[in-house]
């Protein structure tokens, strides 16, 4: 999986940036994509650092579980 570093609102859904080896690479999701994957769109704009692109799908997935220095929760 790619950690998302930039999110944008576009014309026909989000923008996502995110690092594939040495390479920048920019992918659009449809809101209804984003909606069917259950990804919190405004969060998603907000922190893009808490979602990765899983190339598999592509996909988002939430990705600051379990990473104390992301989630706060799991520093309990």
């Amino acid at each position: 999986m790619n950690i998302i570093f930039h999110a944008a609102k576009s014309f026909n859904g989000i923008q996502v940036s995110f690092l594939s080896g040495n390479d920048t690479v920019s992918e659009l999701f449809s809101y209804e994509n984003l909606i069917d994957m259950k990804i919190n769109v405004s969060n998603l704009i907000e922190h893009p650092e808490y979602y990765a692109v899983d190339m598999n799908g592509p996909v988002i997935v939430r990705s600051d579980f379990c990473k104390p220095e992301m989630h706060e929760e799991c520093r309990q």
